[in-house]
């Protein structure tokens, strides 16, 4: 009845070399796929990292003289806007700094 058929009936070792033989050839596929060089995008950046430094030290001066403004003025009970005048900071200086 095979041999009418045309059809040949595989046995379980032969099934198992053909599932072998199929699961290194997918193996061979994907060394092959890896081989080959991947095409990195380049990330056009909105803001450049320079600018963003520039920014940084910036809001780091801001948050200073804001940070220094409160302190004398609202903790102080001084005039908030006498931090920017020179003679503040010469008086604090001689302050810390007594002989």
């Amino acid at each position: 009845m095979e041999q009418e058929t045309g059809k040949k009936s595989l046995s379980r070792e032969e099934l198992r070399k053909a599932q072998k033989n199929k699961a290194s050839q997918q193996e061979e596929i994907t060394a092959t796929q890896e081989e080959k060089p991947k095409k990195y995008k380049f990330r056009i950046r909105l803001i450049p990292i320079w600018l963003r430094l520039i920014i940084l030290v910036i809001v780091m001066a801001v948050a200073v003289v804001a940070g220094a403004m409160f302190g004398y003025g609202v903790l102080g009970g001084g005039n908030p806007m006498d931090v920017l005048e020179k003679e503040t900071w010469q008086h604090i200086l001689d302050l810390v700094n007594k002989q």
